[in-house]
């Protein structure tokens, strides 16, 4: 969802410090594998695509620039540990391409270097993370390309957008579009990034989810685990008649529809699944009083079935004391040394109040 904060890019005086400043104040071995399988369409094509002239109907290579994060407290620099999560870098990214920013999903290869990221702007962002030992220090290779349609053409042609979230299997990648509550599917093996878009048969009541809470978060489900062969559909903020988040289980031998509980007024941003067989939820809200905060919730995947209302304990909670932004993405690798890492990506609306940040953190088991 985009969360566009009230002033543009056109009003240099008020930087995102003091915005915020004045909102403030008033998963088996098996199944180890076959998510590794899952992440094959991260990496790039053999020949590289080379596009002649900047088009918006073809690739072009871009130039993102890093400023590193130190730490993630700003109130404590020297803390480290946040619940589940101890923090390991982090990055602000720029970049003099016009079209960089609203960054809202990205998938990982197995290593945690090559990405794939979607922006709600109906854009593919590809490249690498660059690292120095274990902290990140840069973007590398980085390709900006139109979402293509079932027609070949854009999506943003026909007026589709907001393209949330973002789901691998093998070289298959599956793209969530909120406003238009559509899904599709495109074979990387096919063109990569200029293969063209297959529209997801989805059920009624997902088609019919509130403008801009729409599908915000998407899950493929390898062999291996429970409801292997599945895409599991989170919406933002579509609510059941009991108040509660409503998510779709696509696919798969148990199709059908679930919820996610709701509490403290938390929205659904994005998902990731754990080799352990656990998702963890990455949620979000904000409120003039408050500003913005961000959790993160850890729900079994065994837990979820159709008909089913399921929950989880709370590993990651941050506030306008951290280094946060929007943040919409949330991505994990297991590196040589054996520890999980969270990646984590904002979407800062083409605003100039608002930063594309990449964070990343182990996950402390």
């Amino acid at each position: 969802m985009r969360r566009q904060l009230p002033e543009s890019r056109t009003t240099p005086h008020l930087n995102r410090r003091r915005f915020l400043g004045y909102t403030a104040a008033g998963l088996s071995a098996a199944a180890m594998s076959d998510i590794a399988r899952a992440q094959t369409a991260v990496q790039p094509p053999s020949t590289p695509f080379k596009p002649d002239e900047y088009s918006v109907t073809a690739p072009v290579s871009i130039e993102v620039n890093a400023r590193p994060l130190p730490s993630f407290d700003t109130r404590d620099r020297a803390h480290v540990r946040f619940g589940s999560l101890e923090y390991r870098s982090g990055l602000i990214l720029t970049s003099a391409f016009r079209g960089f920013g609203g960054l809202s999903g990205l998938r990982l290869d197995a290593r945690g270097e090559r990405f794939i990221a979607v922006s709600d702007k109906g854009s593919w962002f590809t490249g690498r993370i660059v690292y120095r030992g274990r902290e990140m220090i840069g973007l590398d290779d980085v390709e900006a390309a139109p979402i293509l349609g079932p027609d070949g053409r854009p999506i943003t042609s026909r007026g589709w957008y907001d393209s949330e979230s973002i789901a691998l299997d093998g070289a298959f990648v599956y793209v969530g579009l909120e406003r238009a509550n559509q899904v599709l599917r495109f074979d990387f093996s096919k063109g990569y990034t200029r293969a063209p878009g297959e529209v997801v048969p989805l059920p009624p009541a997902a088609r019919r989810l509130p403008n801009n809470r729409g599908l915000e978060a998407l899950v493929y489900v390898p062999k291996g685990l429970p409801l292997s062969g599945t895409l599991i559909a989170f919406s933002e903020r579509g609510l059941d008649a009991a108040g509660n988040l409503m998510a779709f289980l696509l696919g798969g031998r148990t199709p059908g529809q679930f919820s996610v509980r709701r509490t403290d007024n938390f929205d659904i941003s994005d998902a990731v699944l754990l080799r352990s067989g656990d998702l963890l939820l990455l949620e979000r809200k904000f409120s003039w009083l408050a500003g913005i905060g961000v959790r993160i919730r850890r729900v079994a995947l065994a837990s979820i079935a159709p008909g089913a209302v399921v929950d989880g304990p709370a590993i990651f909670d941050a506030d306008m004391g951290h280094e946060v932004d929007n943040m919409e993405g949330i991505d994990a690798h297991v590196t040589e040394e054996g520890d999980t890492v969270l990646t984590m990506v904002s979407d800062d609306n083409f605003s100039m109040l608002q930063r594309n940040l990449l964070l990343q953190f182990t996950l402390v088991e």
